[in-house]
C-alpha cells in the first residue's frame, strides 16, 4: 500500500476510518491485532552474566590472588589456619558480589521506575471527540493532531497542514526543518513530504494525520533505534570512586609487601608475615564503596522524583550540587501559568474586567477568539494558558464566535505574533495578535469608537502610554489588529501580504501571579551562593515588577531587552553577566543559548529552563537542562537532563538541595567506613613492631567491614538535607570526593580514637588475665580470644558513636535532631545483634575466633564512644566559630 501516493480524501477510505476517527471498539480490535505502539528495547545482558562480572573486577581479582596464596600455604604448611583464612576471603568475595549485584539491580530498577513517571501523550480523534491518549495505545487508522514541539508517535499520512515543518534528524540525520504538505507524492516513502515519521519532531505549524504504521512496523522501528527516556551509565563520581578504590587497593598491597619485608627482617616467620600482609590489604580495601555510591545516586534520583523533579541520568544528580547560576523563564516557572485577563485597553481607555460591560470591545474579543488555538471541549478549556485565558474572556464578554479558518501563520519566537485568516460575513479577514513592538509598526490605522482612523504620532503615543502603564502593573500585554483582505489577494495568502497596513484594535493585559513558594526558593538560592537570572519573552516592565514581587531583585537591576542584546559584543555581555542583578527581557531562545555559552566560558555551572523546540540547543549546552513537564514540548524534554513535573522554580531549588545532599551523604558514608580502617590497621602495626599477640584477626576485620558496619553506613545515605547545606557556596566541580579535609578527619582524628579504644580493650583483658609483656599466646587460648573480642567490641562501640558524628561536618547532631534519621537506630540495632552473635553465640565464636567477655569490659569500653562523640562535637563547634 503506497499511502503517500493517495489523495488526502482517499487515505481515510484506504485505512477504513471515518472523519470522526475510530470507534473505541474498533481501536481495541486494532490494538489486539497490531500490538502496542512501542519500540522493543535491545535485549539486556542476562542477570547471570551481570552476576558473574562481580567476580572479575579489580578488587575481586586481588582477593582471588590472596585466596590462592592462602590455599597454597595450607597445602605446603598445614596447621597454620590458612585454610580458614582462604575460605573467609572466598566468603568475602561472594558476599561482596551478592551485595554489589543487589545494589546495582536496585539502582537499575529505580531508573526503570523513573521511565514510567514520564508518559508520552498524543491528541487523538475518536468517536468525533478529541482525546489525550498514551502513545503506546495509538493504532493504525487513528487520526492524530500535531502541533509545534510534538514528537510524532507513529508513521502517519498528513491530510491537513498549516505551515507544518518537521525535523527528521532522528531518522535521516539531517537537522534542517523540512516542510510537510498533504498533497500526494509518487516517489519513495522516506522522501515523501506528506508523511510524518515516528520519532521525528514538529518544529513549527500544525497538522492532522492518519496513522498507518505503529511500533516496530514504523521506519523508526525498522532501524531498531532504542528510544529510552531515562539513560544510565557510569557518572564521573562513580568513575572517581573506581579510581580511588584501585589507588587504595594498590597502596594497601604495597603496604602489605613492605611490612612483610619489615616483619621478615626482624625475625618473624614467613607465615606470620603473610597473615599480616593479607590483613593490611583486607583492612584497607573499601569493599562496599562503589555499590553503595551507585545506590545512593539512584535513591537520590527517586527522592527528587517524589519532590517533582525527574532526573534522567545519574550524572545529573551530582552535577546539580555544583550549580552556580540558574537561568530561568518567568511564565509558568516563577509564576503560576494561570493567565487571567485583568485589564483591557480600547477606545483610548483602560478598563478593569471587573468593571467591563458585556458587548463592549466586540472587535477586540472577536480577534482574541478567532486568532486562537485553544478550544472548549467537553466542558473544559484546552490549550496554551495564555490562549485559554483569552478564549475564556472572549466567550464571557462576547459569547461564542464561529468563523471558518482558511489559513494560519503560527506564532514563532522571532516574529512574536500569530495570524489567522477567517471567513467572516462573507469576507476574508486577517486577525493578528502578538507582542506590541512587533505588531504596532505593521498598523497604518486604528479603531476608536467604531471608526477606523489614520494612525498618527498622537495615537501611537497613546497606545504606548497605555502599554507601559499596563506593563508597570506587572501584566503581560498583548496587542490585537485586523485587516480585510482584498479580492486580488484571495488566491495568494502570504505573510508579506497579510501582516501590513493593519487596523490596530486594542490591548489586553493578562495577570499571571507568582507562585507562593518562589520567594522562599529565591532566598534559599541567594543564601546558597546561586545566582538567578530571569530570561523572559515578556516586556522589561512586566519582568521587573514580577522580579521585585518575588525578591529576585531589590536594588537597581541591569535590564537588557532583545534588541539591545543583539548589538552587544562578548565583552559587554560578560560585563552585564557579572552584575549582581540581571534581567533579560524580550528574549528569543537563540539569545538564551548565547547567555548559557558565555556563562559556561566564564567557568559557571549553569542550569537553564526551557519548554519550546527552540530551547533545545540551550538545554543541551547547559550543565543541567531543565524542561517543563506540564507545558514543555517533547523536544525540550528529550534535550533536557531534568524534567520539572510541576513546572515550579521552587522544585529546581529542591533538586539542587537534594543533589548537594546526595554528594554530602556519600562523603559521610566514606568518612564513616574510612574511620574504622585505622583501628583495623594499627593492631597489625603493633603486632609487627612491638612483638605482641595480634590484637585483631583478619576474620574479625571482615566482620566489621562487611558485617556490622554495612547497615549503619547505608543509613547515612538516607540523611535529609541539613540547613547548613544551602548556606554554603556551590561545590567546585574540580573538588575531589576524597579531599584532605575528609581523610584527615577520618584517619587523623576519628580513627585514632577508635584505635586507642581497641588497643585499650585488648590490653585491659590481657592484663586482667595475668598476661606479661612479650608473652606470645596461641590462637586457641581463651584469654587471647577474649582480648581480640574486646578489641573488636571497642571498634563496634566507637563506630556506633561515629555514625552519629558523621551525620554532619559542621552542624551539631543536636541541632539537626538526634532522632531525625530513625533508620540509623535500626542500623545500630542490627549492628548490636550481629556483635552479640559474634561474642556470645557458639557458632559466632567458632567462625570469628571469639570468646564471651564479661559486662565489665563493655562498661570499660563505652566511655570511648562518648569521648569520640563529644570530641567531634567540640571540633564542629571550633569549625563553626572560626
Amino acid at each position: 500500500m503506497k499511502i503517500h501516493s493517495l489523495l488526502p480524501e482517499d487515505v481515510l477510505k484506504q485505512l477504513i476510518v471515518s472523519e470522526q476517527g475510530l470507534t473505541e471498539k474498533e481501536a481495541e480490535k486494532r490494538l489486539a491485532e497490531f500490538g502496542p505502539n512501542e519500540i522493543k528495547e535491545v535485549k539486556k545482558k542476562p542477570l547471570i552474566i551481570k552476576f558473574i562480572k562481580q567476580f572479575t573486577h579489580f578488587l575481586a581479582i586481588l582477593l582471588w590472588i590472596a585466596t590462592f596464596f592462602c590455599f597454597l600455604s595450607e597445602y605446603l604448611h598445614p596447621g597454620e589456619g590458612m585454610l580458614t583464612l582462604g575460605l573467609a576471603i572466598v566468603a568475602v568475595i561472594f558476599i561482596n558480589a551478592i551485595f554489589t549485584f543487589i545494589q546495582e539491580y536496585k539502582a537499575e530498577k529505580a531508573l526503570d521506575a523513573l521511565k514510567k513517571i514520564l508518559p508520552f501523550y498524543v491528541r487523538v480523534l475518536r468517536n468525533g471527540k478529541e482525546r489525550n491518549l498514551h502513545a503506546r495505545d495509538i493504532v493504525p487508522g487513528d487520526i492524530i493532531f500535531l502541533s509545534e514541539g510534538d514528537k510524532v508517535p507513529a508513521d502517519a499520512r498528513l491530510i491537513e497542514t498549516s505551515g507544518l515543518m518537521v525535523n527528521n534528524a532522528s531518522l535521516t540525520g539531517e537537522s534542517e526543518p523540512i516542510p510537510r504538505v498533504p498533497d500526494k507524492f509518487d516517489g519513495e516513502l522516506i522522501e515523501s513530504p506528506n508523511v510524518a515519521f515516528a520519532g521525528t519532531t514538529v518544529v513549527s505549524g500544525s497538522g492532522k494525520a492518519v496513522v498507518f504504521a505503529t511500533g516496530m512496523q514504523t521506519e523508526f522501528g525498522r532501524i531498531a533505534h532504542l528510544t529510552g527516556a531515562v539513560e544510565s551509565g557510569l557518572s564521573p563520581l562513580q568513575i572517581e570512586i573506581i579510581k580511588v578504590t584501585r589507588v587504595i587497593a594498590v597502596i594497601a598491597t604495597v603496604m602489605g609487601v613492605l611490612f612483610f619485608a619489615v616483619g621478615y627482617s626482624i625475625g618473624r616467620t614467613f607465615w606470620e608475615n603473610f597473615i599480616f600482609a593479607i590483613g593490611i590489604i583486607v583492612a584497607n580495601v573499601p569493599e562496599g564503596l562503589l555499590p553503595t555510591v551507585t545506590l545512593s545516586l539512584a535513591i537520590g534520583s527517586q527522592r527528587m522524583a517524589k519532590r517533582k523533579a525527574l532526573i534522567k541520568t545519574l550524572t545529573s544528580v551530582e552535577a546539580l550540587g555544583s550549580v552556580t547560576v540558574i537561568c530561568t523563564d518567568k511564565t509558568g516557572t516563577l509564576t503560576q501559568n494561570r493567565m487571567t485577563v485583568r485589564k483591557i485597553w480600547f477606545d483610548n481607555r483602560i478598563v478593569d474586567v471587573r468593571d467591563f460591560k458585556k458587548g463592549n470591545a466586540s472587535e477586540l474579543f472577536k480577534i482574541a477568539c478567532l486568532c486562537n488555538n485553544a478550544r472548549f471541549i467537553d466542558g473544559q478549556y484546552r490549550g496554551d494558558p495564555t490562549e485559554v485565558a483569552l478564549l475564556r474572556a472572549a466567550m464571557e464578554f462576547s459569547g461564542e464566535i464561529k468563523a471558518e479558518r482558511l489559513f494560519e501563520i503560527p506564532f514563532d519566537s522571532e516574529r512574536k505574533r500569530m495570524t489567522t485568516v477567517n471567513m467572516v460575513d462573507g469576507k476574508r479577514i486577517a486577525f493578528t495578535k502578538g507582542a506590541m513592538e512587533g505588531l504596532l509598526p505593521l498598523c497604518s490605522h486604528m479603531l476608536i469608537g467604531g471608526k477606523v482612523l489614520q494612525m498618527d504620532d498622537y495615537l501611537q503615543k497613546k497606545v504606548l502610554e497605555a502599554y507601559h502603564s499596563m506593563m508597570d502593573m506587572g501584566l503581560r500585554v498583548l496587542a490585537f489588529a485586523y485587516k480585510e483582505i482584498e479580492e486580488t489577494q484571495n488566491s495568494e495568502l502570504k505573510t508579506q501580504n497579510l501582516e501590513n497596513n493593519m487596523v490596530f484594535v486594542g490591548l489586553i493585559g493578562l495577570e499571571d501571579p507568582p507562585r507562593p513558594e518562589v520567594p522562599e526558593a529565591i532566598k534559599k538560592c541567594h543564601e546558597a551562593g546561586i545566582k538567578v537570572i530571569m530570561i523572559t519573552g515578556d516586556g522589561s516592565s512586566t519582568a521587573e515588577a514580577i522580579a521585585r514581587e518575588i525578591g529576585l531583585v531589590k536594588g537597581a537591576p541591569v535590564i537588557v531587552e532583545g534588541h539591545e542584546f543583539t548589538k552587544m559584543d562578548d565583552r559587554k555581555l560578560r560585563d552585564v553577566l557579572n552584575k549582581k542583578e540581571v534581567i533579560f527581557a524580550r528574549m528569543t531562545p537563540k539569545h538564551k543559548m548565547r547567555v548559557v555559552s558565555m556563562l559556561k566560558e566564564d567557568g559557571e555551572r549553569v542550569a537553564v529552563t526551557g519548554d519550546g523546540v527552540n530551547d533545545a540547543p540551550a538545554l543541551k549546552k547547559a550543565d543541567i537542562g531543565i524542561a517543563m513537564g506540564i507545558t514543555g514540548t517533547d523536544v525540550a524534554k528529550e534535550a533536557s537532563d531534568m524534567i520539572l513535573l510541576d513546572d515550579n522554580f521552587a522544585t529546581i531549588v529542591n533538586a539542587i538541595e537534594e543533589g548537594r545532599a546526595v554528594y554530602e551523604n556519600i562523603r559521610k558514608f566514606i568518612s564513616y567506613i574510612f574511620s574504622s580502617n585505622i583501628p583495623e590497621i594499627i593492631p597489625y602495626l603493633a603486632y609487627v613492631i612491638f612483638r605482641i599477640p595480634l590484637p585483631l584477626t583478619i576474620i574479625q576485620i571482615l566482620a566489621v567491614d562487611l558485617g556490622t558496619d554495612m547497615l549503619p553506613a547505608l543509613t547515612l545515605g538516607a540523611e535529609k538535607p541539613t540547613e547548613e547545606l544551602m548556606w554554603q557556596p556551590p561545590r567546585n566541580p574540580k573538588e575531589r570526593l576524597l579531599n584532605l579535609k575528609l581523610l584527615s578527619r577520618a584517619y587523623l582524628f576519628l580513627g585514632p580514637i577508635e584505635a586507642a579504644a581497641g588497643l585499650f580493650g585488648f590490653f585491659y583483658v590481657l592484663k586482667s588475665g595475668g598476661w606479661q609483656w612479650g608473652e606470645m599466646l596461641p590462637a586457641n587460648n581463651i584469654l587471647y580470644m577474649q582480648a581480640t573480642t574486646a578489641c573488636l567490641t571497642a571498634i563496634i562501640v566507637t563506630q556506633i558513636a561515629n555514625v552519629f558524628a558523621c551525620r554532619s561536618y559542621r552542624e551539631s547532631v543536636f541541632s539537626i535532631g538526634l532522632f531525625s534519621n530513625r533508620l540509623i537506630f535500626a542500623g545500630i540495632a542490627v549492628e548490636l545483634m550481629l556483635q552479640f552473635f559474634i561474642v556470645y553465640h557458639p557458632v559466632g565464636n567458632r567462625i570469628f575466633s571469639t570468646s564471651p567477655i564479661p559486662i565489665t569490659v563493655w562498661l570499660v569500653l563505652i566511655p570511648f564512644a562518648f569521648i569520640l562523640f563529644f570530641s567531634e562535637e567540640f571540633r564542629k563547634l571550633i569549625v563553626r566559630r572560626f
